[in-house]
């Protein structure tokens, strides 16, 4: 019944590309072929092979003119993988940072109907993500990030900054994502959308792995992150608010 299910269910993963050469192939060549997934890449204004590697493997390849940012190229892998008629949409580095043998776990929860909204996690059931050689500055700010964010959300996840995620169509299609950031930020906007809108999201248990071409923003630029995260959060626990004081005032006319 499953297996009829997943036939059913038409799955995209889409590959955020920037400078990516060295890495897109591996990343493609790991996806589980059980998925029977399709994949489509969309570079973001790259100058080096990542484009033409894509192309050999004869994926579908959409190239930004100009960079747009982290959060641009996420809103073109949505709008596309949407376009295509995906009912499952995944979101995968080709950066071979996070190990595309677990998308079967990933998709999982959204076949099964138990969630809208997956995401990998480094720290699930005690992981410790330094031991794969997370960097210290970045296991601290996704540590102290993730406990102010379950605080404020009321949340309890072990995290709330992976990169590797799945969503229903129906999930996307729910969310204004194109009024995020293009910035990395995104992410964090993502998620605290989802969480105070009511969807339903479960954290997957991943594997850590940082290698030398891994991509990792810089401590200024985490730093920045942190702060941008910690306003989006207040901007958007304030945004749903009013609509609910704007509900309970048309309802008590």
């Amino acid at each position: 019944m499953e297996a009829q299910k997943q036939e059913q269910e038409r799955i995209v993963v889409t590959m955020p590309a920037y400078y990516a050469e060295q890495t897109l192939e591996k990343t493609y060549r790991d996806i589980p072929p059980e998925l029977g997934a399709d994949v489509l890449v969309v570079d973001d204004a790259s100058r080096d092979r990542t484009v033409e590697i894509a192309q050999k493997l004869g994926l579908k390849v959409f190239v930004h003119p100009a960079n747009r940012g982290y959060g641009g190229n996420q809103k073109t892998c949505y709008d596309e993988a949407l376009r295509a008629g995906a009912s499952i949409i995944v979101l995968l580095h080709p950066d071979y940072q996070y190990d595309p043998k677990t998308l079967t776990a990933l998709v999982e929860p959204l076949l099964a109907g138990r969630a809208d909204f997956t995401f990998g996690s480094r720290f699930a059931n005690g992981a410790d993500p330094r031991k794969g050689g997370m960097p210290l500055y970045r296991y601290v700010g996704n540590k102290l990030t993730t406990a102010i964010e379950n605080m404020a959300l009321g949340t309890r996840f072990a995290e709330l900054h992976s990169g590797l995620k799945a969503y229903t169509a129906d999930f996307l299609r729910s969310l204004d994502y194109h009024s995020y950031s293009d910035d990395f930020v995104f992410d964090s906007q993502m998620i605290i959308d989802a969480v105070l809108s009511g969807k339903r999201i479960e954290e997957v248990a991943i594997p850590t792995r940082y290698t030398m071409e891994s991509s990792s923003i810089s401590i200024s630029r985490s730093l920045r992150y942190i702060w941008l995260t910690l306003t989006e959060l207040v901007r958007f626990k304030r945004k749903y608010a009013r609509q609910g004081n704007e509900a309970d005032r048309r309802a008590k006319k």
